[in-house]
């Protein structure tokens, strides 16, 4: 679907991950896109929108937190701070899901068959959301009023769950993890080039892995653009892709979802969609014995749950393929 062209805005948007390390649960890539004026694509969402939102845990006074996920979520603490957030920038897109089911209907349309197919996403639909509380209410409507006073939109938010199976599927293709991140999240930038139409689009990206150079990547995917190279240093490649009379610029930054707006909510919302289904995951097997403790999913701890779930449960029968990442 393609958006109209709003006459002097800009689409700002951010792409960032969660899961890529782990051995168990979805990697997740997820897209923020803000309408912004022209004038102000370069300011700080984080200053321009601060009545309703806030960088850091501390003097927050019922604004949102948007940050990093890493910092916005502490296992202890429960989803909190990541629900909240997510969940208020979907009412400012007229979506309310109340359920992890619902969710996935709204963000991922297209891997919800997918997911279906494990035995331990089935039961998404009995898995709640926390949307109806009042402080999220409010704070969501005091975000939509302070974009309106701002001339900023919350234009589009959406996510590609690459499931195990889907996951290790990519990696016997391409043989390398990060060529499958990096795929997955062209897959994002070609969804925002199409989406907007004509409109330039400012698409800022966490720095993938270590690479310096994406000059040949993107001619390969993007083959109908001229590509310009803005920089390419140790922390930031920005480049510019023409097409007619608009403009895609792409800038892969060293600590963008610490940096920039768009980011660390497009990080937030990975983190939310794929903690939700490692804690399906974990309620599903945990149903089969009382002695099997939860995992996040990561290399350590996702052994220690394979060796626990073949000695608490030595005769289930499973797909491993749709278990454990490859790699």
């Amino acid at each position: 679907m393609q958006e109209t062209e709003t006459s002097g805005m800009t689409i700002l948007a951010g792409i960032d991950e969660a899961g890529f390390g782990p051995l168990l649960g979805p990697l997740v890539v997820s897209s923020c896109a803000f309408s912004v004026p022209s004038e102000a694509v370069q300011e700080d969402l984080w200053h321009l929108l601060r009545k309703s939102v806030g960088k850091t845990r501390k003097h927050l006074r019922g604004r949102l937190l948007v940050t990093d996920s890493k910092k916005a979520y502490r296992r202890a603490e429960g989803l909190g701070h990541l629900e909240r957030s997510v969940l208020a920038a979907l009412r400012c897109l007229d979506a309310r899901p109340s359920d992890l089911s619902a969710l996935l209907a709204v963000l991922c349309p297209h891997c919800v068959t997918r997911l279906w197919e494990y035995p331990w996403y089935r039961q998404a639909e009995h898995h709640p959301l926390t949307g109806e509380r009042p402080d999220l209410r409010i704070a969501a409507k005091v975000f939509g009023e302070d974009m309106d006073t701002s001339g900023v939109r919350l234009a589009h938010l959406t996510t590609d769950c690459l499931d195990v199976a889907r996951y290790n599927g990519l990696i016997e293709r391409v043989r390398n993890k990060a060529g499958v991140l990096f795929m997955t999240t062209t897959r994002l930038i070609q969804n925002l080039v199409d989406r907007f139409g004509r409109q330039d689009v400012h698409i800022l990206i966490d720095r993938q892995g270590g690479r310096v150079h994406y000059r040949e990547h993107l001619l390969r995917s993007f083959p109908e653009m001229e590509l310009r190279i803005i920089a390419e240093t140790e922390q930031r490649s920005a480049y510019a892709l023409a097409c007619r009379a608009r403009v895609v610029y792409l800038s892969f930054e060293v600590g963008a979802d610490e940096r920039h707006l768009p980011v660390s909510l497009a990080s937030m919302v990975s983190k939310y969609v794929r903690e939700l289904l490692v804690e399906c995951m974990n309620s599903y097997f945990a149903g089969m014995s009382p002695d099997l403790k939860p995992t996040a999913g990561y290399w350590t701890d996702g052994l220690r749950f394979l060796d626990d779930l073949a000695r608490c449960v030595p005769d289930l029968q499973i797909d491993r393929h749709r278990l454990v990442r490859c790699r």
